[in-house]
């Protein structure tokens, strides 16, 4: 006969198994709970299931091509300047599909790929894998890329922080403060222009006899993301870093376009582009001030430019991997028609152009070539799983 303890304890398990598994039943995507600083929520319904199955496999397919590239150092191939930019942007392509450090199948492929990202960190905090002391132009060096890299690094750091091991997660700690330090001391540089205060741009500057500046929106929105990021993570990010960034950020808009300039000087003004448009929009949300106005004009001109043309792109300064990352993140931000318009026509464009062996072709424009296809692979995750909301940044 059993004891009334006994009884109970055998009630606890019960109650505490149904419980474990009423958590783990697998959820239909339903309409965010969570208002946009805009108040029209992104209505997920209006991607058709049909749609949504074939995301769901293109994300798979990709993962499996990314996993298949890793190499046994851990980072993930590309051209040396992209390095540890482009290791970091498959991470965060992993992370974005639900898949986590030390867990499940991909699980070490990522606990490897972060330690090498940590192992490429300088004594001066610089995430970069090679030398920065060379001239701009040429634009296929460190002078040009290692502000990417670091923040993209950063980035992935802060957003994998929560999910890694006591071990690794104390590594990530040192180096994430001393990638907060060294932004702060890149933010601070002399500028030679006053309206580039706030800004960032490369190691060295770049062609000032012909009036091109030291800050540009690119490398400055993912400053931006690393800064919430690590807010997010409970890093210590002083108001005036991100105030600082936000106002060079708004002089970049252009009312008459009402698009952003990739910068405030020379050719940068020549013809706004999808990509810095989006890391605009991103960039006043994330910061937390947030302009109705602004965001709704820049998302009709991205529904007026939109990605339904596989690597099409809008003057010299479009690309069209990188724009429609940015985009995705921004159209939901401001959620609405604008999400219902922008996101479904954007992923079957990245659906019927698809690599049957799961990776998306290298980015033609320009130099991006280089980077490779994990290069365009991992950002077509990161723009089809904007949606799925499992990473920190993409939630608002």
């Amino acid at each position: 006969m059993l004891r009334p303890v006994q009884v109970i304890l055998g009630f606890l398990v019960v109650v505490s198994l149904c419980m474990f598994a009423a958590a783990y039943q697998p959820q239909e995507r339903e309409r965010p709970s969570r208002e946009t600083p805009f108040r029209t929520p992104p209505d997920l319904k209006t991607v058709p299931p049909e749609q949504w199955q074939r995301i769901d496999k293109s994300v798979k397919s990709a993962l499996t091509y990314l996993a298949s590239r890793q190499d046994t150092d851990g980072s993930f191939p590309t051209n040396y300047s992209g390095q540890p930019a482009v290791t970091s942007l498959v991470v965060l392509a992993f992370l974005a599909a639900g898949e986590k450090p030390g867990v499940g199948e991909h699980g070490k492929r990522i606990e490897r790929a972060i330690d090498f990202v940590l192992d490429t960190q300088r004594e001066d905090g610089l995430f970069y894998a090679d030398a920065t002391d060379g001239p701009i132009p040429p634009f296929e060096g460190g002078s040009h890329t290692a502000t990417y890299n670091h923040a993209i690094s950063c980035l992935m750091l802060c957003e994998a922080y929560g999910a890694t091991d006591a071990l690794q997660r104390f590594r990530m700690q040192t180096a994430i403060e001393r990638g907060i330090a060294l932004a702060r001391k890149m933010q601070l540089r002399k500028q030679h222009f006053p309206e580039d205060k706030g800004g960032f741009r490369y190691i060295q500057s770049v062609n000032l006899e012909q009036g091109i500046g030291d800050a540009d929106l690119s490398v400055t929105g993912w400053f931006m993301m690393f800064f919430r990021s690590a807010k997010n993570a409970g890093f210590s990010i002083p108001e005036e870093f991100v105030d600082e960034a936000n106002a060079f950020v708004r002089r970049c808009y252009d009312p008459q376009r009402k698009a952003f300039w990739y910068a405030l000087n020379g050719t940068a003004r020549n013809t706004p582009s999808r990509g810095v448009t989006g890391a605009g929009i991103v960039c006043l949300t994330i910061g937390g001030k947030p302009d109705e106005e602004i965001a709704r004009a820049a998302g009709q001109w991205i529904l007026d430019h939109p990605f339904d043309r596989y690597g099409g792109f809008l003057g010299n300064a479009d690309r069209f991997h990188y724009g429609a990352y940015y985009c995705s993140q921004a159209m939901f931000l401001i959620g609405g028609d604008y999400w219902a318009k922008f996101y479904p026509v954007t992923a079957e464009t990245l659906l019927v152009n698809q690599s049957p062996d799961g990776r998306w072709p290298p980015e033609q424009r320009f130099r991006d070539v280089r980077f490779g296809s994990e290069y365009t692979t991992a950002l077509s995750v990161l723009t089809l799983s904007t949606a799925y909301q499992l990473l920190p940044i993409h939630q608002r």
